[in-house]
């Protein structure tokens, strides 16, 4: 289907990788995984032809499909979300020319027997037959279909693109893409912008409608689910496993601890051999064997052991100074922008020390609710916070909130007071900022790194209830890892808005749903939530087609 043959990508005399080759088969659902910076992003670009390689190629069927969604998109301001979407069919109109061209040829050519006349006949029944099974869908329908499933309500349909954030943009081109039914689907980290219910459509789509998948993602369970296939990159070069991500993680760890054994021996023997050859190096009746030796040694090819990325983050939120019994007691909250209802008659009770999840599709009032538990914004009825609450407070858009002018230590520097600011240059190296990092511009920071700098506030100062809106978009796997278990160990209440299943998973014990104007609370963590929810959805469908 898809062969890569021998990819190569180097600049500035480093090699990113080389001698890359493998095939993308239909069906197959592939993650791409490796360390950041390992070239992930840059493979996908070539796969996409949005990006040349130094060397090696990439081959595919004649009118092959294949549809890229990166991780930043723009989108025409021009038109409404129906038509931006709609454009997924502008190959139609392109298709309709060119068959009337092809027509329009056989009328006028009179050259019947020629090889070229067959050809243009060839060419033209191919396209009819293509042409007519996208004529006979309900374009409309599939687009109505497509948004609706990606969180958009019909009252959006003509709303114009401009008025959405980047995170509803990206969907309308993940719409797009869907309806364009490609032959491969390449996808960069898809899910950052999308909500629970979202996500469980869009797994449901790759598995069972999408032709061929190949994506990057940190969202540990959306790779698990989706994908059958690991292809890690990693020193330049590929490991191919037929396994989902959490078998691959024990396939490498087994690969590593044989590469390290056969590194111990090969380094073992080479040791043997010098020593053989500085003993006997001056003695005639050994001469051969030392030569010998010597040009085994040169010959040699060093086993190499795959790198792990040992730089660790080392969080631990200070102890907390003890609160109220209950920090957050919501009576009657509501809350409206003008002709909006967002939600009504909130009423919920957390307890010091328990750990809660605000889940729902965007737009149903997670991140309002959290404003006005801030008292950032006016709200209808009582919320009361409890005795002593000292608030830590990360917000969804946080890491872009940072000054990109300054440096990655004056940024700590501005915001630190008292002892902790000669503790600075530690506290950035426990954040995996090291010596050459502290002096660079936030501009120049990648997402991950921004998001680290910007949960460092969190840190300068003992807080007893944490409100953490999405923190881990732009996290990869192994800071998610730490970041879970540092919160965890925390010591005071937590309120995290998420849609990463497996963050939650272990840490939250309750979850409130926010939506169709409501605030439901849910005494199950995140998992016992979601199956309830299916069967809620699977009765629903079942009552439906009763009627």
């Amino acid at each position: 289907m898809v062969s890569v043959d021998g990819l190569a990508v180097e600049f500035g005399g480093t090699t990113l990788f080389s001698d890359v080759s493998f095939v993308i088969n239909p069906k197959d659902r592939i993650a791409l995984m490796g360390k950041n910076g390992a070239g992930k992003s840059t493979l996908l670009k070539i796969l996409a032809g949005v990006r040349d390689p130094s060397r090696g190629k990439v081959s595919m069927p004649r009118d092959f499909n294949i549809a890229y969604l990166p991780q930043h998109i723009k989108t025409n301001d021009s038109r409404t979300v129906f038509e931006e979407t709609a454009q997924a069919y502008a190959q139609l109109h392109e298709l309709e020319n060119r068959i009337a061209y092809l027509n329009e040829q056989l009328t006028i050519r009179s050259d019947y027997e020629s090889d070229e006349y067959m050809q243009l006949i060839e060419e033209v029944t191919a396209l009819s037959e293509k042409f007519y099974s996208i004529e006979e869908t309900n374009i409309d329908e599939h687009i109505e279909k497509t948004l609706l499933g990606l969180g958009f309500e019909r009252e959006d349909f003509d709303r114009n693109t401009a008025e959405f954030s980047g995170g509803w943009r990206m969907r309308i081109e993940l719409a797009k893409i869907l309806l364009q039914n490609p032959d491969v689907i390449l996808l960069d980290e898809p899910t950052n912008h999308l909500d629970i219910d979202s996500v469980q459509w869009f797994e449901d789509f790759l598995i069972n409608t999408a032709k061929a998948v190949v994506l990057i993602s940190h969202d540990r369970a959306f790779v698990d689910t989706v994908t059958t296939r690991t292809i890690e990159v990693t020193m330049g070069r590929i490991y191919d496993y037929k396994a989902t991500y959490t078998h691959y993680l024990e396939l490498r760890k087994e690969r590593r601890e044989q590469q390290q054994k056969q590194y111990d021996e090969q380094q073992k023997m080479i040791a043997e051999t010098q020593e053989f050859i500085e003993r006997f190096k001056g003695t005639y009746s050994k001469t051969l064997q030392v030569q010998s030796r010597v040009k085994m040694l040169e010959k040699l090819q060093i086993i190499e052991v795959d790198e792990q990325d040992t730089s660790a983050l080392r969080l631990k939120f200070p102890p907390s100074p003890r609160s109220g019994n209950y920090p957050v007691i919501a009576e009657g909250v509501g809350k409206a922008y003008g002709e909006k209802r967002v939600f009504a008659n909130a009423d919920y009770t957390i307890e010091r020390g328990q750990k809660v999840a605000f889940v729902g599709r965007n737009g149903e009032g997670k991140s309002t609710m959290v404003k006005c538990i801030m008292g950032e914004t006016e709200h209808e009825g009582k919320l009361t916070l409890g005795h002593n609450v000292k608030i830590g407070y990360f917000a969804q858009n946080q890491a872009s909130l940072l000054d990109e002018d300054l440096t990655v230590f004056q940024t700590i520097d501005d915001i630190a007071v008292g002892d902790i600011r000669t503790k600075i240059r530690d506290i950035l190296g426990a954040f995996m900022f090291g010596r050459d990092d502290v002096d660079k511009k936030v501009k120049i920071l990648s997402g991950g790194e921004r998001t680290r700098l910007a949960m460092i506030k969190l840190l300068l100062e003992p807080v007893n209830l944490l409100i953490l809106d999405e923190p881990t978009n732009h996290l990869d796997m192994r800071t998610k890892d730490i970041l879970k278990q540092a919160l965890t160990d925390f010591d005071g209440t937590l309120i995290v808005v998420s849609h990463d299943r497996d963050f939650l998973d272990g840490l939250v014990t309750k979850v409130y749903e926010f939506g169709h104007q409501k605030v439901t609370e849910h005494l199950e963590d995140i998992y016992g939530f979601l199956a309830k929810k299916k069967m809620e959805s699977l009765r629903e469908i079942e009552s439906k087609s009763k009627k």
